[in-house]
């Protein structure tokens, strides 16, 4: 990755210490708060919560952030990580619980959340040449799913370690919870380590609108555009909630007995293939087009997606999920490079971040209803089948909506080849 800046490269370690501590917590929280006495119904509600108030806190960071400074609020959003580690770690009372996940920064989903990923995505597209922009965002989100992988192998096998040395389940958990808080502090040095050159120019700061709705939403021209692709994301992040990483691992556990070094096992796995998937698309968009690459290789995705609950053993649910995983993150990059590509450099940072919160705001509204189901044996298997078949209709919807609207390298290309 020689093309990279020193703030590139800071920029990746960034995202590889978030995601390990994403992946880290994400395959015992559901067994943590079950353990620590919240029912099926009780901890839905919690991780609506918590994807709600991500939601809303960086959109206030997220859109502020190209005027305030993109270092000072990932550094806000490290604080808020700690914060929401600390207090899960310290009691077991719902309340108290429920505004930890309200105000501060956890993942039940070992994906991104909170307002890391809009800013760092500006900040690369500024970093980087625009024709190596899908290449940067696949390397980026590579990068990401290993360390995700990394960090829920390690949780696993960490918690089941803990329980063989004499630690009860929810004291090895709670070991997690506190793993969590510190790398949300090493994140916060890492940010204090980042230069001015991630920042928008003061001249380019300084033009950017506050008046009206999209002024103050830092957005001018792309506003339209933004709004359109948001609700689109927004669906799909919905039909992905139902299947959060916590919830499938619960899911397994509940199904097939599976244990929490198994666990970790099954999600190191498909990390590592989503990583491989993500370094794909850039070789892909390159022949046939960013929406064409998000749509053709998602709708398999989803099908593969529908199938895991109908597999009658393990070892075939595990092989569905590992098949579902190995070409599902394939749209990711393409996403990201297609948002950052078709908005102005001073609206990178907004519309990156109105985007990504809009996939929040769609996946916080889903695990309340995910919850419950997967209460009862009976409907166990129906977020499955709801996340597949939403899924499939939104890449039908975005190819419909955003086919004609080529980014500018694509045009380039296309006008010399013409």
């Amino acid at each position: 990755m020689g093309f990279l800046s020193s703030d590139g490269a800071l920029v990746f370690s960034t995202r590889t210490a978030r995601m390990f501590a994403y992946g880290f917590l994400s395959v015992v929280l559901m067994l943590y708060l079950a353990q620590a006495g919240l029912k099926e119904g009780q901890i839905g509600l919690l991780l609506t919560l918590t994807l709600a108030g991500d939601t809303a806190i960086s959109l206030w960071i997220t859109t502020h952030a190209d005027r305030i400074g993109r270092r000072r609020m990932l550094i806000a959003g490290a604080v808020l990580m700690i914060f929401a580690a600390a207090l899960f770690a310290l009691t077991r009372n719902f309340f108290l619980l429920l505004f930890a996940a309200t105000i501060g920064v956890i993942s039940p989903s070992g994906y991104e959340v909170g307002p890391f990923l809009s800013i760092e995505q500006a900040a690369l597209s500024q970093l980087v040449e625009e024709t190596r922009r899908t290449k940067t965002f696949a390397l980026y989100n590579l990068i990401g799913s290993f360390a995700t992988a990394a960090g829920s192998l390690c949780g696993g096998v960490g918690a089941q370690a803990l329980q063989r040395a004499g630690a009860t389940p929810f004291g090895s958990y709670r070991a997690i919870v506190i793993g969590y808080g510190i790398m949300g502090l090493v994140l916060g040095l890492l940010f204090a380590r980042l230069s001015p050159a991630v920042e928008i120019p003061p001249s380019e700061r300084a033009s950017i609108p506050a008046a009206g709705l999209f002024g103050r939403l830092g957005l001018h021209r792309s506003g339209k555009i933004v709004f359109k692709l948001s609700a689109l994301f927004s669906m799909d992040a919905f039909a992905g909630g139902l299947v959060l990483q916590s919830l499938v691992a619960y899911w397994f556990h509940v199904r097939f007995g599976v244990q929490p070094g198994l666990l970790g096992g099954i999600f190191f796995g498909t990390n590592i293939l989503a990583g491989l998937s993500a370094l794909s698309a850039a070789r892909v968009a390159k022949k046939i087009g960013l929406i064409r690459t998000m749509v053709f290789t998602h709708i398999p995705s989803n099908i593969l997606l529908i199938l895991v609950p109908l597999m009658p053993t393990l070892p075939l649910a595990i092989l569905m999920l590992l098949l579902r995983f190995s070409i599902s993150q394939m749209d990711v990059p393409a996403r990201q490079s297609y948002t950052m590509a078709v908005v102005s450099p001073d609206e990178r940072s907004a519309a990156a971040g109105i985007t990504g919160i809009a996939r929040t705001t769609g996946s916080s509204l889903s695990p309340v209803i995910a919850g419950p189901l997967l209460a009862r044996t009976g409907l166990a298997n129906i977020p499955f089948f709801l996340s597949g078949g939403i899924k499939i209709v939104y890449d039908l919807l975005i190819y419909r909506g955003f086919r004609a609207l080529r980014p500018p390298e694509e045009n380039k290309a296309a006008g010399g080849t013409g």
